[in-house]
């Protein structure tokens, strides 16, 4: 520290020296003084004993620093807040018993247990009602199991299901199970709504029914439940809307009357072990009747007779049958149990009587009397989709574990103890009802045989009203927590903002309650009170819970399979295999139960995922459906990897090399268009970019690039990936890119580079990149396409028409008779034809050649014009000659005239001007980068304004103007080397090629929208001037041409005329 005391010091005097004398400091060397004398001063504060991680402490926490925050995290979702208010006291952490057991215990007793379970046990006998509970208990117990294994793997913030599906399996799944666990808790509070009503209207107050006798009409019925469950409705939404205090408080003495409801039933049931003489009932022959007072029940008593002998004329069952009163709840110690092991399912419309004789239950004459019948068709799958919703409630452990002291402890124990203690409950009171009530009055839905009283509330212990007012209390607050917690659950699946048109619902009031929310949940409950019917209400719902339960237990299976590294769940007691059982149960309830239903929460979820996954927005929540896609992609790879593809499958896998401009965009926009226009052929698509440097000092700037890059693949629509590499050349880093990208057999199998249109002025460095970009291809196997004139292509959103030229001159595995193919599967292309050009020498059969190419398309499958073009031997011109020397003038020349890049453009134009005026006639396209400073048109005289397609486009102007500005040296240099120099026999002969075939190939195809031919290979030697002349000769080839595609196969077949 004393040193660094000193060097400051140091400093400070050399710049004080410096004002004095008058000199003027540098400002960059004062910046960077201020900036070390601030390290210095941020490194005193150090640990000396960390000195060696400085550097690393700047971005990095220390060990202490990291560990405090995390001990410290708050996993609740921070409420609104009053800036006037007093800081609150902290929240009290719960334990297990007050914050998980007793809230599950609350919810999942619910109204079915009151006034459906002895319904349920009469119809399906003790038996299948036996097997009905323990298939539901089987299903909330897996499902727990899985919750707990999810919800002990690591902090469980507040969000509940919702939270641990999205974070499981993904924003896709996670969003469709979140929006159908809220729509299941909203038609829950619509079920405990309407089964208020029914507690109050049938057993409690039946004079106020506003529609009449209801025991006469179920329409009425159902009519009474949906005014009064509307009215309930907007009061209950009132509660929660003004005051939530209250809706908390309530809680406590909802669950101390679902307790002590239970607790007096159990007594009851001892209590009355021999049966009790409150209820009997009034039986003719085998059927059950109603509204017949006890005392009447007899066959000679007139009352009796008004009703089944209208205008003298008795009903045959009346007359054949005698009138018996039986007790009702007849104990366990009677023996009725036996009586009520078998199942007495009946369809809508038959009576409820003892036995299966159809005589008995049959309605041969359509007149019911005063007999009960059934008021729907009862199955054992119908009995699961009514019964299952009194299981569900296993999540209200779970949506509190932001309060809990230990959410990892007290969730798996808290949970799976209230479904044990739930599931003995249930299992138990099965068998006791089947025990002590009477068959016939367990099968008495709404108790109208016993004057509309209820069959549970008449076995509790001490009177009926212990259960009519408890039952009523705890389902109206469970319609109150589920009013409350359907709006919130909404209110976080909007604010994870992974479904757009739920952000309204995003936003809280001033009191930071979920308004807009809650007045959606209460609209679609209230749809759900208009269906007025709990038989009805119950299996829908079930519906949306099974969908939940089944997703946490696919997602525990999935997490448990894939074995990720971050799956370490606490709660050890679970296997995948308790997982998929569960998944199967719940598929299997769902379809048995209603399949229509089912079909209704599937649509329902499917539509809701194809959404998100359409127009939601991205989340990366390390969910297991990417793990699993991984695993899928793992598997694949690894398949593929066994050797190359059969040629029947061989489609192309892009490689795109996209050179970037200074301001680091793509060069050529439309390379883009053109891959997309590909993609008719499904493959892969990789978009490369090197950068010429030190990754070290750039990697901010790769990352810009790649961005870039991704935003032109994006507006283009190409599906695909893109990278950044960073190399001291950029030769070898294409080089490296094209030998090492890809993975396993996803590899890339062609390659798509632009045209060096300025190679002529950048010089050597310029093609001879392009050229060792083409030998490495080749090297490696792979296709090449080289478009020219590539911004010439049209738009992927354009539609075009006209030929597509195909010059067949060697075969190349047949990529040439496949890519137009593909091109024409693109709605761009898809209007043009096909015309396939070959060439025939004077040997040749040109009449046979275009007989056996007709064949071979056939067989191709490929539809096509053909066309033989024959090229005739004839000498070489006098402009081939002249044309190579001036190719191989040009480097000779610019090195003994030493010019600079600009005079090298200006002078080789020149020859090239000046012949192409002296010895052609028809004008040519000529293709120029247009994105270096053409200086020279500045200095002419006709001067002329360029027009493309855009920035970086090719342009396409007239026959070139000779310029009349050479120096005098330049004009010495020409003619000496003109009368010196003579043209190699080899470059004239490939001149020739070069010329001849551009004639044919102008005349023929100068009006088509593409021209797809062979590209000639590479010069084996590595020498500057071959080089030169290989890219002299595909000027010359493409001349007057103005959308070339030049091809290159990869040395295999890649298509086939075999099946």
């Amino acid at each position: 520290m004393q040193n660094n005391s000193a060097k400051d010091d140091s400093d400070e005097m050399e710049i004080i020296s410096s004002e004095h004398n008058g000199t003027v400091h540098d400002t960059k060397n004062e910046d960077s003084g201020d900036i070390h004398r601030a390290e210095e001063n941020q490194k005193s504060n150090i640990d000396p004993n960390l000195y060696l991680y400085d550097d690393d402490l700047a971005t990095r926490p220390h060990i202490s620093t990291f560990i405090s925050s995390i001990a410290n995290y708050e996993n609740t979702i921070p409420a609104a807040t009053d800036p006037d208010a007093k800081p609150p006291q902290p929240s009290a952490r719960m334990g297990t018993l007050i914050g998980v057991f007793l809230p599950c215990i609350q919810n999942i007793f619910g109204v079915i247990l009151f006034i459906r379970l002895t319904w349920v046990v009469g119809t399906a006998g003790a038996v299948c009602g036996f097997l009905i509970v323990l298939t539901c208990c089987c299903v909330t117990m897996l499902t727990a199991i899985s919750m707990s294994a999810i919800a002990t793997n690591g902090v469980v913030p507040a969000g509940g299901s919702y939270f641990m599906i999205s974070r499981s399996l993904g924003p896709e799944f996670g969003g469709a199970v979140g929006m159908l666990f809220y729509t299941g808790t909203t038609l829950a509070a619509a079920m405990y709504i309407v089964g208020a009503v029914e507690i109050v209207l049938t057993y409690m107050a039946p004079w106020a029914s506003i529609f009449g006798d209801f025991t006469k009409d179920a329409d009425a019925m159902y009519n009474n439940f949906r005014v009064y469950g509307t009215v309930l409705l907007i009061f209950m939404g009132l509660i929660v809307f003004v005051g939530v205090k209250f809706v908390n408080k309530f809680a406590t003495v909802a669950l101390a009357c679902v307790i002590l409801s239970i607790i007096a039933v159990y007594v009851g049931i001892f209590d009355n072990i021999h049966g009790n003489e409150k209820l009997y009932m009034c039986v003719l022959g085998k059927r059950l009747l109603k509204d017949i007072p006890i005392d009447n029940c007899t066959k000679d008593d007139s009352f009796m007779r008004d009703i089944y002998c209208p205008n003298n004329k008795c009903d045959d069952y009346y007359l054949n049958n005698n009138v018996s009163k039986v007790k009702g709840i007849k104990g366990l110690a009677s023996g009725v149990f036996y009586d009520n092991v078998w199942p007495s399912f009946l369809e809508k419309g038959q009576f409820i009587s003892y036995g299966r004789d159809s005589i008995d239950i049959e309605n041969i004459d359509n007149e019911s009397y005063n007999q009960i019948m059934a008021d729907i068709t009862t199955t054992f799958t119908l009995l699961i989709g009514i019964f299952f919703p009194s299981v569900t409630g296993i999540m209200a452990g779970s949506n509190r574990s932001g309060d809990l002291a230990d959410a990892q402890k007290s969730i798996p124990i808290g949970t799976i103890c209230a479904i044990l203690t739930t599931s003995t409950v249930y299992l138990s009171s099965v068998l006791f009802f089947a025990g002590t009530v009477d068959n016939l009055l367990l099968r008495d839905k709404f108790g109208q045989s016993i004057g509309g009283k209820l069959v549970v509330a008449n076995i509790a212990w001490p009177n009926q009203w212990v259960i009519l007012i408890g039952s009523f209390l705890s389902t109206l607050g469970a319609g109150l927590q589920s009013l409350t917690g359907a709006p919130r659950l909404l209110q976080a699946i909007a604010r994870d903002e992974i479904i757009p048109f739920l952000a309204p619902f995003a936003k809280s009031s001033n009191r930071g309650e979920p308004t807009r929310a809650l007045l959606l949940t209460i609209v679609i409950c209230q749809c759900g009170i208009l269906l007025g019917n709990v038989d009805l209400l119950a299996p829908l719902l079930s519906m949306f819970f099974l969908m939940c339960y089944g997703f946490v237990n696919l997602a525990c299976a999935v997490q448990t399979l894939l074995r990720t590294p971050n799956w370490r769940p606490r709660f050890k007691f679970y296997h995948w295999s308790l997982s998929l059982i569960g998944l199967t149960l719940c598929i299997s309830v769902m379809i048995m139960t209603s399949w229509y239903f089912a079909l209704i929460a599937l649509s329902m979820a499917i539509v809701i995922y194809k959404y998100i996954e359409y127009r939601g927005a991205e989340k990366e929540w390390g969910d297991g459906i990417r793990g699993m896609a991984l695993t899928a992609a793992r598997f694949s790879l690894l398949r593929l990897e066994e050797g190359p593809p059969h040629t029947k499958n061989w489609r192309p896998q892009i490689l795109v090399l996209s050179k970037l401009n200074d301001n680091l965009l793509p060069k050529y926009r439309k390379i883009f268009s053109f891959a997309t226009q590909l993609k008719a052929g499904k493959g892969l698509t990789i978009c490369v970019s090197v950068l010429k440097g030190d990754h070290t000092k750039i990697a901010n700037k790769a990352v810009d690039a790649k961005s870039t890059l991704r935003k032109y693949m994006t507006d283009e629509k190409v599906k695909g990936f893109c990278d950044i590499l960073v190399a001291q050349q950029i030769g070898e880093g294409l080089s490296s890119v094209i030998q090492t990208i890809g993975l396993g057999g996803m590899k890339p199998n062609t390659v798509i580079i632009g045209w060096p249109y300025s190679w002529r002025q950048e010089g050597r460095n310029s093609w001879r990149t392009f050229i060792q970009t083409v030998r490495t291809v080749a090297a490696c196997h792979m296709a090449l396409m080289v478009p020219k004139g590539i911004n010439f292509y049209p738009e992927s959103n354009h539609k075009i028409g006209g030929n597509i030229d195909i010059w067949w001159i060697v075969h190349d595995g047949g990529l040439l008779m496949l890519l137009p193919f593909l091109l024409k599967q693109h709605r761009t292309w898809r209007n043009c034809k096909l015309r396939i050009f070959t060439v025939a020498q004077i040997e040749d059969n040109s009449i046979q050649m275009k007989k056996d190419l007709k064949t071979f398309l056939y067989h191709l499958r490929i539809e096509a014009d053909v066309e033989v073009v024959e090229m005739n031997n004839s000498d070489i011109s006098a402009y081939t000659y002249e044309r190579t020397l001036m190719m191989e003038q040009r480097n000779q020349m610019l090195r003994a005239l030493g010019l600079n890049k600009k005079e090298n453009s200006k002078v080789v134009q020149t020859i090239v001007d000046h012949h192409y005026d002296a010895t052609r006639t028809a004008s040519k396209v000529r293709f120029a980068d247009p994105t270096t400073e053409e200086t020279q048109n500045h200095e002419s005289h006709n001067d002329e304004k360029r027009n493309s397609v855009d920035s970086d486009a090719p342009e396409e102007t007239d026959a070139p103007e000779t310029t009349s500005s050479k120096d005098e040296s330049t004009e010495k240099a020409d003619s000496k080397f003109k009368s010196n120099v003579k043209p190699d026999e080899f470059n004239v002969r490939r001149m020739h090629t070069a010329i001849k075939l551009n004639e044919v190939i102008v005349e023929k195809s100068q009006d088509a929208q593409l021209v797809i031919m062979n590209l000639p290979g590479p010069p084996r030697e590595v020498r500057a001037e071959r080089e030169s002349n290989y890219m002299e000769f595909l000027e010359v080839l493409t001349e007057g041409l103005e959308k070339v595609l030049m091809v290159r196969g990869g040395g295999r077949e890649v298509i086939t005329i075999y099946s």
